[in-house]
């Protein structure tokens, strides 16, 4: 009890006095969380609205296949993005295995299913519910599309925060794809993986708490934007 109250206090002190390497990890994990989500969300959200209001062959497969992605373990598409990235993979001449920006493409992967699946079943009530009186203003779908993403712009917001708070809260794929090299791709779940088993509680801990806290801020504004879709 006593070491855990000693290294709770440390880890207090460490957060109070924001130590350099504390905040270097922690600006690190969200320039790549939020570069990650942000490629999510572009790529995501006009797939999700365009398999809510169009009509083609395949489109329950991909569906399924949008939701089945959702529980797609990271440490497979830390393998996947490591495979076409290494020096013997079809993308291996970029020279980016190891760096920050393979840890976005390995978080981008598994926040686009997500996107994806939020968005095309939020889309599907918005466009019964708007769809008929675009169309009958004279909008074609591609022209529908941007009007009924400012309609559920808040539900847009939670699909981005949900993509975030999977990408901030990921280990498996980036440790593989990034190497958890000082300085330079140790993020916070990395870091405290590592610090833990240097018995390095302190540092661990601190970080712990910066993470729960990021967590929690995502989940209640997730759970606010929520409220406000459903009050509407």
């Amino acid at each position: 009890m006593n070491d855990f109250a000693h290294a709770l206090e440390t880890a207090a002190s460490l957060i109070g006095h924001l130590d350099a390497e504390l905040c270097e990890i922690v600006a690190l994990s969200l320039g790549v969380s939020l570069t990650a989500s942000g490629f999510a969300f572009v790529l995501g959200a006009p797939l999700g609205t365009a398999l809510a209001i169009y009509r083609f062959r395949g489109k329950g497969a991909l569906i399924v296949a949008a939701n089945a992605l959702l529980g797609l373990p990271p440490v497979v598409v830390g393998l996947a993005v490591y495979l076409l990235l290494s020096r013997s993979g079809p993308l291996g001449s970029l020279g980016i295995l190891f760096t920050p920006t393979a840890m976005i493409i390995a978080q981008a992967c598994l926040g686009l299913p997500i996107v994806v699946a939020l968005v095309h079943r939020m889309m599907v009530d918005v466009w019964a519910t708007y769809g008929d009186a675009l169309l009958a203003d004279g909008a074609s779908r591609p022209r529908a599309t941007w009007p009924l993403m400012c309609i559920a712009r808040d539900g847009l917001l939670t699909a981005f925060l949900a993509a975030f708070g999977r990408a901030i809260a990921e280990v498996g794929a980036i440790i593989i794809v990034g190497g958890n090299i000082r300085g330079y791709t140790r993020t916070m779940t990395t870091a405290i993986a590592l610090e833990t088993s240097k018995g390095e509680l302190s540092f661990a801990l601190a970080l712990g708490l910066i993470l729960v806290i990021i967590s929690l801020t995502v989940s209640a504004l997730s759970l606010f934007f929520g409220r406000v879709i459903a009050g509407r």
